[in-house]
């Protein structure tokens, strides 16, 4: 997995309320809702760098391949 860079980010509670509300009806979590918004508006712009790497994939991981099938 690539590394993640972290940072403080301050809001305003009743931005930050909605946000969650929006990462909540998306299935995500606030934080990838936040980078999710970011990315969008890099790419609009024509700002977002070539070599960014994807967003984290959505959804539970995936088992470990090399873990016994629980499925028999």
């Amino acid at each position: 997995m690539a590394s993640r860079k972290s940072f403080l980010l301050r809001l305003d509670p009743a931005v930050h309320d909605a946000l969650a509300r929006w990462a909540g009806e998306e299935l995500r979590s606030t934080n990838a809702q936040v980078e999710f918004l970011l990315r969008k508006a890099l790419s609009e712009a024509g700002r977002l760098p070539e070599d960014a790497g994807k967003p984290a994939r959505r959804g539970r991981p995936h088992k470990n391949r090399g873990a016994a099938d629980e499925t028999g």
